[in-house]
Protein backbone atom coordinates (compact mmCIF):
# COMPACT_ATOMS: atom_id res chain seq x y z
CA UNK A 1 0.00 0.00 0.00
CA UNK A 2 3.13 2.28 0.49
CA UNK A 3 3.62 2.12 -3.01
CA UNK A 4 0.30 3.18 -4.32
CA UNK A 5 0.40 6.13 -2.10
CA UNK A 6 3.89 6.83 -2.76
CA UNK A 7 3.02 7.09 -6.47
CA UNK A 8 0.25 9.90 -5.33
CA UNK A 9 2.19 11.80 -3.43
CA UNK A 10 5.09 11.91 -5.83
CA UNK A 11 3.04 13.85 -8.47
CA UNK A 12 3.13 17.19 -6.57
CA UNK A 13 7.64 16.48 -7.44
CA UNK A 14 7.36 16.68 -11.28
CA UNK A 15 11.11 16.20 -12.82
CA UNK A 16 12.56 19.12 -13.96
CA UNK A 17 11.34 20.54 -17.53
CA UNK A 18 12.71 18.54 -20.70
CA UNK A 19 12.96 15.62 -19.23
CA UNK A 20 9.83 12.77 -19.55
CA UNK A 21 9.83 9.59 -16.98
CA UNK A 22 7.37 6.67 -16.37
CA UNK A 23 5.69 5.63 -13.32
CA UNK A 24 7.22 1.82 -13.53
CA UNK A 25 5.62 0.50 -10.85
CA UNK A 26 3.58 -1.46 -12.43
CA UNK A 27 1.26 -2.93 -9.19
CA UNK A 28 0.29 0.87 -8.53
CA UNK A 29 -0.25 1.99 -11.96
CA UNK A 30 -2.40 -0.81 -13.51
CA UNK A 31 -5.07 -1.33 -11.27
CA UNK A 32 -5.53 2.57 -11.14
CA UNK A 33 -5.62 3.03 -15.17
CA UNK A 34 -7.92 -0.45 -15.30
CA UNK A 35 -10.29 0.63 -12.97
CA UNK A 36 -10.71 4.08 -14.59
CA UNK A 37 -11.25 2.05 -18.12
CA UNK A 38 -13.55 -0.03 -16.56
CA UNK A 39 -15.42 2.74 -14.64
CA UNK A 40 -15.77 4.67 -17.93
CA UNK A 41 -16.78 1.19 -20.11
CA UNK A 42 -19.41 0.51 -17.82
CA UNK A 43 -20.83 3.89 -17.07
CA UNK A 44 -21.13 4.58 -21.10
CA UNK A 45 -21.61 0.96 -21.96
CA UNK A 46 -24.47 0.64 -19.95
CA UNK A 47 -26.71 3.68 -21.52
CA UNK A 48 -25.63 2.43 -24.83
CA UNK A 49 -26.88 -1.25 -24.61
CA UNK A 50 -30.27 -0.12 -22.38
CA UNK A 51 -30.76 2.24 -25.26
CA UNK A 52 -30.39 -0.55 -27.96
CA UNK A 53 -32.27 -2.91 -26.15
CA UNK A 54 -34.99 -0.16 -25.93
CA UNK A 55 -34.81 0.30 -29.59
CA UNK A 56 -35.35 -3.13 -30.38
CA UNK A 57 -38.02 -4.36 -27.82
CA UNK A 58 -40.07 -0.95 -29.62
CA UNK A 59 -39.19 -2.38 -32.96
CA UNK A 60 -40.86 -5.34 -32.37
CA UNK A 61 -43.84 -4.41 -30.02
CA UNK A 62 -44.69 -2.22 -33.73
CA UNK A 63 -44.02 -5.23 -35.91
CA UNK A 64 -46.73 -7.25 -33.15
CA UNK A 65 -49.03 -4.09 -33.60
CA UNK A 66 -48.56 -3.93 -37.05
CA UNK A 67 -49.36 -8.08 -37.02
CA UNK A 68 -52.39 -7.42 -35.33
CA UNK A 69 -53.61 -4.67 -37.20
CA UNK A 70 -53.25 -6.83 -40.49
CA UNK A 71 -54.94 -9.84 -38.65
CA UNK A 72 -57.78 -7.01 -37.72
CA UNK A 73 -58.46 -6.26 -41.36
CA UNK A 74 -58.42 -9.48 -42.12
CA UNK A 75 -61.22 -10.51 -40.01
CA UNK A 76 -62.75 -7.41 -40.99
CA UNK A 77 -62.41 -8.40 -45.01
CA UNK A 78 -63.84 -12.05 -43.72
CA UNK A 79 -66.86 -10.50 -42.28
CA UNK A 80 -67.28 -8.39 -45.15
CA UNK A 81 -66.79 -11.53 -47.33
CA UNK A 82 -69.29 -13.54 -45.26
CA UNK A 83 -71.25 -10.79 -45.81
CA UNK A 84 -71.28 -10.72 -49.20
CA UNK A 85 -71.38 -14.38 -49.36
CA UNK A 86 -75.05 -14.06 -47.54
CA UNK A 87 -76.28 -11.79 -50.11
CA UNK A 88 -74.43 -14.09 -52.68
CA UNK A 89 -76.57 -17.02 -51.48
CA UNK A 90 -80.12 -15.03 -51.19
CA UNK A 91 -79.05 -13.85 -55.10
CA UNK A 92 -78.31 -17.29 -55.63
CA UNK A 93 -81.76 -18.03 -54.58
CA UNK A 94 -83.50 -15.82 -57.04
CA UNK A 95 -81.54 -16.19 -59.63
CA UNK A 96 -81.46 -20.57 -59.76
CA UNK A 97 -83.63 -20.36 -62.40
CA UNK A 98 -81.18 -18.49 -64.74
CA UNK A 99 -78.14 -19.54 -63.79
CA UNK A 100 -77.19 -21.60 -61.26
CA UNK A 101 -73.46 -22.40 -62.29
CA UNK A 102 -72.61 -18.97 -62.93
CA UNK A 103 -73.64 -18.19 -59.48
CA UNK A 104 -71.33 -20.96 -57.75
CA UNK A 105 -68.64 -19.92 -59.69
CA UNK A 106 -68.96 -16.43 -58.14
CA UNK A 107 -69.13 -17.75 -55.22
CA UNK A 108 -66.04 -19.95 -55.05
CA UNK A 109 -64.12 -17.01 -56.63
CA UNK A 110 -64.85 -14.76 -53.79
CA UNK A 111 -63.89 -17.88 -50.95
CA UNK A 112 -60.31 -18.27 -52.80
CA UNK A 113 -59.45 -14.27 -52.97
CA UNK A 114 -60.78 -14.26 -49.51
CA UNK A 115 -58.84 -17.39 -49.01
CA UNK A 116 -55.68 -16.22 -50.66
CA UNK A 117 -55.87 -13.01 -48.81
CA UNK A 118 -55.58 -14.01 -45.20
CA UNK A 119 -53.18 -16.72 -46.38
CA UNK A 120 -50.60 -13.69 -47.85
CA UNK A 121 -51.43 -11.85 -44.35
CA UNK A 122 -50.53 -15.13 -42.14
CA UNK A 123 -47.30 -15.49 -44.55
CA UNK A 124 -46.41 -11.81 -43.91
CA UNK A 125 -47.04 -12.03 -40.48
CA UNK A 126 -44.85 -14.99 -40.18
CA UNK A 127 -42.23 -13.72 -42.30
CA UNK A 128 -42.10 -10.33 -40.29
CA UNK A 129 -41.93 -12.20 -37.39
CA UNK A 130 -38.98 -14.58 -38.94
CA UNK A 131 -37.16 -11.81 -40.19
CA UNK A 132 -37.20 -9.78 -36.36
CA UNK A 133 -36.08 -13.12 -34.89
CA UNK A 134 -33.61 -13.26 -37.27
CA UNK A 135 -32.26 -9.99 -36.69
CA UNK A 136 -32.70 -10.00 -32.87
CA UNK A 137 -30.14 -13.40 -33.31
CA UNK A 138 -27.70 -11.81 -35.32
CA UNK A 139 -27.91 -8.65 -33.26
CA UNK A 140 -26.83 -10.83 -29.73
CA UNK A 141 -24.30 -13.06 -32.65
CA UNK A 142 -22.55 -9.85 -32.73
CA UNK A 143 -22.88 -8.45 -29.20
CA UNK A 144 -21.49 -11.68 -27.78
CA UNK A 145 -18.42 -11.76 -30.69
CA UNK A 146 -17.98 -8.49 -29.38
CA UNK A 147 -17.54 -9.60 -25.95
CA UNK A 148 -15.18 -12.80 -26.39
CA UNK A 149 -13.29 -10.25 -28.48
CA UNK A 150 -12.65 -8.11 -25.47
CA UNK A 151 -12.80 -11.24 -23.03
CA UNK A 152 -9.45 -12.25 -25.48
CA UNK A 153 -8.07 -9.16 -25.27
CA UNK A 154 -8.22 -8.75 -21.84
CA UNK A 155 -7.03 -11.87 -21.60
CA UNK A 156 -4.10 -11.57 -23.66
CA UNK A 157 -3.54 -8.13 -21.92
CA UNK A 158 -3.06 -9.49 -18.72
CA UNK A 159 -0.63 -12.16 -20.28
CA UNK A 160 2.32 -9.23 -20.72
CA UNK A 161 4.94 -9.82 -18.92
CA UNK A 162 6.76 -7.11 -17.52
CA UNK A 163 9.73 -7.06 -20.10
CA UNK A 164 7.50 -6.92 -23.25
CA UNK A 165 5.13 -4.43 -21.78
CA UNK A 166 8.38 -2.23 -21.34
CA UNK A 167 9.99 -3.29 -25.15
CA UNK A 168 6.21 -2.27 -25.89
CA UNK A 169 6.15 1.24 -24.24
CA UNK A 170 9.44 1.67 -25.50
CA UNK A 171 8.44 0.92 -29.03
CA UNK A 172 5.33 3.39 -28.67
CA UNK A 173 7.72 5.88 -27.53
CA UNK A 174 9.90 5.77 -30.09
CA UNK A 175 7.31 5.66 -32.83
CA UNK A 176 5.46 9.13 -31.12
CA UNK A 177 9.06 10.82 -30.96
CA UNK A 178 9.21 9.73 -34.74
CA UNK A 179 5.76 11.44 -35.25
CA UNK A 180 6.81 14.12 -33.14
CA UNK A 181 9.60 14.65 -35.57
CA UNK A 182 7.55 14.60 -38.61
CA UNK A 183 4.89 17.08 -37.47
CA UNK A 184 7.57 19.86 -36.51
Amino acid sequence: MKNGTDSFLSLGHWPSAGSFGFNTDILATNPINLSVVLGVLIFFGKGVLNDLLDNRKQRILSTIRNSEELRRGAIEQLERARTRLRKVEIEADEYRMNGYSEIEREKENLINATCDTLERLENYKNETLHFEQQRAINQVRQRVFQQALQGALGTLNSCLNSELHFRTIRANIGILGAMEEITD
